[in-house]
């Protein structure tokens, strides 16, 4: 007699779930999986602000308490949830999440594989992690081919007045369990509108961006010690108003740094062009309402998603030429990638963008195709359920398609 057959279960781990890139990922990937068909879960804290948006998304939210000592109660609450679901896959996202993951899946009793995701451009802090986390894991994710690079090879940058650049040490154990997958964002969304289109447009007006103003804007956080590169921003903006008197500059989002922006703004002479405008839930509007958007990223970057979603919107980007950085730049080609810490590129690029006439339709849209082709979170999802559909032996599986058939292996591609 056969065994049933059934479809893949997966229980994906989120400690977190406050927001940001991983967390964001972690839950579109879990939808994105749902809809091709897999039995998936997140587990995590439910009264955070992902937890919501993963509700709102339909997806499966099973809440755990409070992490307790040595995220005793949180990893006791994934084991029983792993052991109850009888789960094919136990899969960790954030970086606080990897031992936890670990161990949730021995406690279980179910022996489900694990899989970790890296999403941050540099190895685990901790020496017991470099050297003990591949014999441990079935497969580590690298978001990027930098990431991938970093783990397997490590990084250095002496050179850098970033400390946490200087040295990125490799990974020891099994470097074939690193696996290169790419995320996703929601090129339905982040798609090309029209500047008539009443949130673009009311956007303008709340930003004070008169017709024939080109407004350039820096997206994320801004916290200590040096945020996403926006004082060096703002100071490639005071380069260049002189000769680009329609230039407007925002900065959009939040965080620590904010007092120290606007005395920066105040010093340089910017207060008539420059502001700062606050935290906007309506991102595709946002890109849609700037006129380029600039990256001037000086920390470690793993792959930034704002870069594929400014170029989903047919926006040129400006960004820094380090880590996964060019790799999310690639998809739209559009823009210019300039030297990290170098003010005179930036102004130089910036000054080039603001001479330059807006882009057609036309162009735009190609833009968006270019990066729905090889981003788009169903592609994302595809790939994610191929692989880890390939880690589990075919005869358990209901309808197991052709992809699955073939043994896990890496996807070093979008």
């Amino acid at each position: 007699m056969t065994d049933p057959v059934e479809k893949l279960r997966l229980l994906t781990l989120n400690s977190l779930l406050k927001g940001g890139g991983a967390d964001d990922q972690c839950v579109k990937l879990v939808h994105g999986l749902r809809q091709l068909g897999a039995e998936a879960t997140l587990a995590g804290p439910a009264d955070r602000e992902y937890s919501r948006v993963a509700r709102s998304l339909g997806v499966p939210l099973c809440g755990t308490p409070p992490e307790g000592p040595l995220k005793l109660r949180f990893i006791w609450a994934v084991a029983r949830e792993a052991r109850r679901q009888k789960v094919h896959i136990l899969h960790g996202h954030q970086g606080r999440d990897l031992w936890p993951t670990i161990l949730a899946a021995r406690l279980s009793g179910v022996r489900p594989r694990i899989v970790l995701t890296r999403h941050m451009a540099k190895s685990p802090s901790s020496w017991p992690s470099r050297h003990f986390l591949l014999s441990q894991c079935d497969a580590l994710i690298a978001v990027s081919r930098f990431v991938a690079h970093v783990l397997r090879e490590g990084d250095r940058d002496p050179g850098s007045p970033n400390p946490e650049r200087h040295h990125r040490p490799p990974l020891r154990g099994d470097l074939s369990k690193i696996h290169v997958i790419y995320g996703g964002i929601d090129v339905a969304r982040f798609n090309v509108r029209p500047g008539s289109d009443m949130a673009v447009a009311r956007l303008r007006e709340e930003w004070g961006l008169k017709e024939g103003c080109r407004a350039f804007a820096i997206i994320g956080s801004m916290d200590f010690p040096r945020g996403k590169g926006q004082r060096e921003f703002l100071q490639a903006a005071a380069r260049i108003t002189a000769q680009a008197p329609q230039a407007r500059f925002l900065l959009i989002g939040r965080g620590n740094m904010e007092s120290l922006l606007r005395e920066d703004i105040a010093r340089l002479g910017l207060q008539d062009v420059a502001r700062l405008t606050g935290h906007c839930q309506d991102m595709p509007a946002v890109m849609n309402a700037i006129d380029c958007m600039v990256h001037s990223q000086v920390g470690t970057e793993a792959l930034p998603g704002v870069v594929l979603e400014a170029h989903a919107c047919g926006r040129p980007v400006i960004a820094s030429d380090l880590d996964g950085i060019p790799e999310a730049f690639a998809a739209g080609d559009l823009g210019r990638l300039v030297r990290p810490e170098s003010v005179e590129e930036l102004a130089g690029a910036m000054l080039t963008e603001a001479k330059r006439g807006p882009l057609s339709e036309t162009e735009r849209h190609l833009c968006h195709d270019r990066v729905a082709r090889s981003f788009s979170l169903e592609r994302s999802a595809r790939a994610h359920l191929e692989f880890l559909g390939g880690m589990i032996p075919a005869r358990n599986m209901a309808d197991r398609p052709a992809r699955f058939t073939a043994k896990a292996k890496s996807r070093e591609s979008p």
